[in-house]
């Protein structure tokens, strides 16, 4: 499997991915990702910022997240408890995995890859952050070392739940 970059000419097989996740979030009855967001310009936004990133198999692309390591904003306040960390951090946003290929351990291996270049660029901590109701996501953060960390809310005042890992 190859974690590289996205360019301009994945944003179709992205999209793709992320409206798959869209209404897999929608049929387990978790109210995120369904106004509209994400969409092809925030993805566009990413790619364009160097921040997207595609896994491939066999020339396929199978799954898709955000990596930065700017300081993200609504991460400045959590509430109902404390990051594990106040340095550097990188952000994991919008992780997203083909229906063909779900719990095949492939959320796991973005991870991995997403630590590799956090190593690689001396960092050694992640922050993310999902909705409550997506347990699935938190299963995954969970089984991957993430510790729940707080609440923290969105520019838009949605609650989003916050984890963070050390390594």
């Amino acid at each position: 499997m190859i974690f590289r970059k996205s360019t301009e000419k994945d944003l179709k097989n992205i999209m793709k991915i992320i409206n798959e996740a869209k209404a897999f979030l929608k049929n387990n009855k978790v109210d995120q990702w369904q106004n509209g967001y994400p969409n092809e310009g925030v993805i566009l936004k990413d790619i364009r910022n160097n921040i997207s990133y595609v896994l491939e198999d066999t020339g396929e692309i199978i799954g898709t997240t955000s990596l930065s390591f700017d300081v993200e904003e609504t991460y400045n306040n959590i509430y109902e408890g404390k990051w594990i960390s106040n340095g550097k951090y990188a952000v994991i946003h919008r992780i997203a995995v083909s229906n063909n290929i779900n719990r095949k351990g492939i959320g796991t291996e973005i991870i991995k890859k997403s630590e590799e270049i956090c190593l690689s660029k001396g960092i050694k901590n992640i922050k993310i952050d999902t909705h409550e109701d997506n347990l699935i996501m938190q299963k995954l953060l969970e089984k991957n070392s993430f510790k729940y960390c707080g609440v923290i809310y969105l520019l838009d005042g949605s609650k989003r739940i916050a984890f963070e890992k050390e390594f």
